[in-house]
């Protein structure tokens, strides 16, 4: 176990946990919401700290991120835990789990980076569940990676408190935030959270110039109204501008949610189309979309970087500019 970052002691041997908006207040032998977070005699320890329960090189597009360093692989980690409670959690698993009840690789920060560069990757990714849970030890990988050349990508719900997301700003070089909704209500019932610390997490990226895109699953009948599309693209052009990079993807019934249809392939071309006047790249996922796949120019058009599930067909960047007109296109290319 690691003394855990980020809280205040309390009389009575009470610790109040301030990683997270949920900002638990923890009596002697109980766990935050997250699962992971123990107050021990008044101390307050990470259970997960080393204790990896995934560890694998995977293709940066599967995270999903299109605009960072295209056709490279992350050394992609996660631990037990979340703190968030989703219906629709593809990884229940281990998101939703004890950490004592699933197998875990005992690794060190150092190992975990060697063996990154071991595997040819250009990155590693915190990601599978939420990196907020496992800061500790995200964090202390992070520092050793960045000495190495290794970029560092976090996967996150952004339902972080803003002290703790600014210090791992120093460490991380891209993101793809989980904007589950742009209401408040779906966050409520459907994900045990607030929308608002997420808005934030989003535009403190962007101050800290931390290289973000948006996923936005879109669930049949609980955020899949045009009106929810169109407040949440009208969100990210003013707060984000009109270069932020957002994927549409497609829900299949899973966990406390397998009553429901699958996402229609129509739900998602249309939010694509709303989304494009307003933003100038804006992807489909979790389904095959040779549009919504691609990078296009957004000055001449141009396919750019042609993608086929997760894998780049094409590259016709010239050094993050389009090789025909030579519009700048935003991302971190190399």
């Amino acid at each position: 176990m690691k003394e855990a970052m980020y809280y205040k002691k309390l009389k009575g041997n009470l610790v109040q946990c301030e990683l997270c908006p949920h900002r638990c207040v923890i009596k002697e032998g109980n766990r935050g919401i997250c699962g992971v977070r123990e107050n021990r005699k008044g101390v307050l320890h990470s259970l997960v700290y080393g204790k990896l329960c995934s560890a694998n090189a995977e293709s940066i597009e599967k995270k999903p991120l299109y605009h960072f360093l295209p056709g490279t692989y992350a050394y992609s980690v996660a631990t037990v835990g979340c703190n968030l409670k989703c219906k629709n959690c593809q990884n229940y698993e281990i998101s939703q789990e004890k950490p004592e009840r699933i197998p875990f690789l005992s690794l060190k920060p150092e190992e975990v980076v060697k063996n990154a560069i071991e595997s040819g990757c250009k990155s590693i990714a915190y990601t599978f569940t939420e990196p907020t849970v496992f800061y500790e030890v995200a964090l202390d990988i992070a520092k050793l990676a960045k000495k190495q050349g290794i970029k560092n990508v976090i996967v996150s719900n952004g339902f972080i408190n803003p002290e703790p997301l600014k210090q791992l700003c120093n460490y991380i070089d891209a993101a793809n935030i989980d904007l589950k909704s742009i209401n408040d209500k779906f966050y409520k019932d459907v994900c045990g959270a607030r929308v608002n610390p997420v808005l934030e997490s989003l535009k403190i990226l962007k101050q800290e110039n931390v290289w973000t895109e948006i996923t936005n699953l879109l669930i049949p009948t609980l955020n899949d109204s045009e009106k929810d599309i169109k407040e949440l693209i009208e969100w990210i052009k003013e707060n984000l501008g009109t270069s932020a990079v957002l994927h549409f993807t497609a829900f299949y019934p899973t966990y406390k949610l397998s009553y429901l249809e699958p996402t229609p392939t129509s739900t998602l071309k249309k939010a694509r189309k709303l989304a494009l006047p307003e933003l100038n790249y804006v992807y489909t996922g979790n389904i095959v979309d040779d549009e919504g796949d691609n990078t296009y120019c957004p000055k001449c058009k141009k396919i750019l970087v042609k993608r086929r599930l997760f894998s780049i067909i094409e590259n016709n960047l010239n050094e993050g500019r389009c090789s025909k007109c030579n519009a700048k296109i935003e991302g971190i290319w190399s």
